[in-house]
């Protein structure tokens, strides 16, 4: 599968033009939303017929990455070769979560190095619209209702996964948060690749340029601070060692640590 980012970063060109959608909407968030929505109902559509593969998918999320600079998103993305590093591997990929933007581009970012899937939470897979297209992706599925449960599904489910070749990113959050509150970040990702003997590779994102709706059935439209740069870092893969305890502190570390510096005063 093509890889288009061929160096270790990403930065958006200066002079990247604005999308015409874009000016005449006089830079409303509908200007991405609009071409956004027709590409999950296509990819929808796809899913249904069965014919939306991983080359699809990577093919989409480009499309919405390369909308999103043309909506006045600037991306600062580091570490692409870290993900290099595990051709051939199957990692656990964690990360914080911030938005709807990672998710929806992570797929044209990681996929072409290393074929991956999600764990995510029931009612994603149950939409009307999205529902068909992630579980077209065969996801972990977790009802986040009952914790055990969902740490004995993705530790079975997950290593039969890495297994067969496959990475996994998992947000430990229990859901999106511009906020990052390492209590509240937990180790399942550690666990998974401890289990399965794989390597972590610790992300951290800052991706707030992308807005939740205060509208529940809308979240997912929220408005765009075109004054937020879009900040992505992957880091080393790491081996897990012991309990992984000392693992687990370096991913908060790691997200904790970039986060201080993308929110410095510049």
């Amino acid at each position: 599968m093509k890889s288009f980012f061929s160096k270790d970063s990403y930065d958006t060109p200066e002079d990247m033009p604005c999308y015409w959608g874009d000016r005449i909407s006089l830079h409303s968030r509908w200007a991405f939303y609009i071409p956004f929505i027709k590409l999950i109902f296509k990819s929808r559509k796809l899913a249904v017929q069965g014919a939306f593969d991983d080359e699809r998918w990577v093919e989409v999320s480009l499309k919405i990455f390369e909308y999103i600079e043309k909506c006045g998103g600037r991306f600062h993305i580091k570490g692409i070769d870290n993900l290099r590093k595990s051709v051939g591997q199957p990692v656990v990929i964690v990360s914080n979560h911030m938005s709807s933007l990672e998710t929806t581009i992570f797929p044209c970012l990681i996929n072409p190095v290393l074929p991956m899937t999600y764990v995510v939470k029931e009612s994603l897979v149950k939409q009307r619209v999205f529902g068909p297209v992630m579980r077209s992706r065969d996801p972990i599925v977790v009802a986040r209702k009952n914790p055990k449960e969902d740490l004995i599904k993705v530790l079975t489910e997950g290593q039969k996964i890495l297994e067969k070749g496959r990475s996994l990113v998992i947000f430990p959050q229990s859901t999106r948060s511009a906020e990052f509150i390492p209590a509240k970040f937990n180790s399942l990702g550690v666990k998974l690749a401890r289990r399965a003997g794989v390597k972590v590779i610790p992300t951290a994102v800052k991706t707030d340029f992308w807005g939740n709706s205060k509208i529940n059935f809308m979240k997912d439209l929220g408005p765009f601070s075109r004054d937020k740069p879009i900040y992505i870092t992957f880091g080393e893969p790491m081996e897990i060692e012991g309990t992984g305890k000392g693992q687990h502190q370096h991913v908060i570390d790691f997200i904790t640590s970039h986060l201080k510096e993308w929110n410095a005063p510049k």
